[in-house]
């Protein structure tokens, strides 16, 4: 008997007597698509930060060599460039040459490479100390370390300490003037429970004025009108007594500093967040705190010793940074000190161009363009401090 065509086996379905077998699990579109949506925004993440420092780069090494070549006398940039490489590769110039020469390796490179050393340093440790003591309007001198620096420079050239130091006598000087400063800093904002940000504030900003008063004894009886004159354009700011000399050991510091910030980049992260967050991460919160006050300290002191105090380059810069990559320290560690190095190179241009042959502070050119910059900020809706 013939069965029936409805009833014949159709292809790929079982057998009597078998069991069919289990269908493989589809992949999960919704675990997929989660994964996806994740490694793309953070692969554009990283590859925006990667051309915003490639352009920084970029924008500095330019504006090292305008900023060469520009002043009183003007150089055009393939001189400079030709004038670097020869002092670099050991070439050879011609006699009508050698002026422009030696103003070119002499004077401004040494200048501007300072500039470049001491913006990216303070645009550096103005994120550090923001962190440190989670403020907003913190820079790198509200511990009081600039004005204990301002204290031994003064002495220095008013009762003549450090004067068997010669030239560098100025710069030993403030940098003695910061450590004692950030000892007392120290030891008076200390207590049982550690360091906290609160006593670090009170104690640096009360300290900062006992210095200024001893600063402005110390000018008022100095009985040399051209030291007060000095001491005057000191505290302000500049980077008129830059020389080769000066550069190495203040490049030195602030680069092993950044790098060392870079590397706690995650601990910062968890102590912007607070104490308790931050220990609760595993994160060491008192140790933290008193290696980062230390680090920041011995950063401004050298900065100071050689550039006097200048403001608002720490405070300004770590907002504009937040701004544009965000609150994580890993990349605004990265990127502020590039913001900080270009800012300082022009401000130092207009310093020694906009009131030629004299010398503008360069305290004053910062000032200028921080205020307005600043409460612009402020007034930005929606700007929180860490990030939008």
């Amino acid at each position: 008997m013939a069965t029936p065509p409805d009833r014949l086996p159709r292809e790929g379905a079982p057998s009597p007597g078998r069991h069919a077998p289990e269908p493989a699990p589809a992949p999960a579109p919704a675990v997929a698509a989660e994964a996806e949506a994740e490694a793309g925004p953070r692969r554009l993440a990283g590859r925006g930060l990667a051309l915003t420092v490639a352009g920084l780069l970029v924008l500095l090494a330019v504006s090292v060599l305008l900023a060469i070549g520009w002043g009183t006398a003007v150089i055009s940039p393939p001189d400079v460039a030709r004038y670097l490489w020869a002092a670099l590769s050991g070439g050879t110039i011609t006699a009508e040459e050698v002026t422009r020469y030696q103003i070119v390796w002499q004077v401004r490179t040494p200048r501007v490479l300072l500039a470049v050393v001491v913006g990216a340093g303070l645009g550096g440790v103005g994120v550090a100390v923001q962190a440190l003591v989670r403020n907003a309007l913190a820079d790198p001198f509200v511990l009081g370390i600039s004005s204990g620096a301002s204290v031994g420079a003064v002495a220095v050239l008013t009762v003549g300490l450090f004067g068997s130091l010669g030239v560098y006598a100025l710069s030993a000087g403030a940098f003695a003037g910061a450590l004692a400063a950030s000892v007392l800093v120290y030891l008076a904002s200390y207590s049982r429970t550690g360091l906290t940000p609160l006593r670090l504030v009170l104690t640096g900003i009360a300290l900062a004025y006992g210095f200024q008063a001893l600063m402005s004894v110390l000018v008022y009886l100095a009985p040399d009108g051209e030291a007060t004159h000095t001491v005057l354009f000191w505290t302000m700011g500049g980077l008129g007594a830059a020389t080769w000399g000066s550069l190495p050991a203040v490049a030195l510091v602030v680069l092993v500093g950044l790098g060392v910030l870079h590397r706690h980049s995650r601990s910062l992260d968890a102590l912007a967040l607070g104490d308790e967050t931050a220990a609760s991460l595993g994160v060491d919160v008192t140790a933290l705190r008193r290696g980062l006050f230390v680090l920041t300290s011995l950063m401004t002191g050298a900065i100071v010793a050689v550039s006097g105090a200048i403001g608002f380059v720490g405070l300004i810069v770590p907002h504009l940074v937040r701004i544009v990559v965000g609150a994580r320290h890993v990349r605004v560690l990265l990127v502020a000190p590039l913001v900080g190095a270009v800012f300082m190179v022009w401000a130092d241009l207009l310093a020694r161009t906009l009131a030629a042959p004299r010398e503008l502070p360069l305290g004053v050119i910062t000032a200028l363009v921080g205020v307005p910059v600043f409460v612009a900020l402020m007034r930005r809706r929606g700007y929180l401090f860490g990030g939008r």
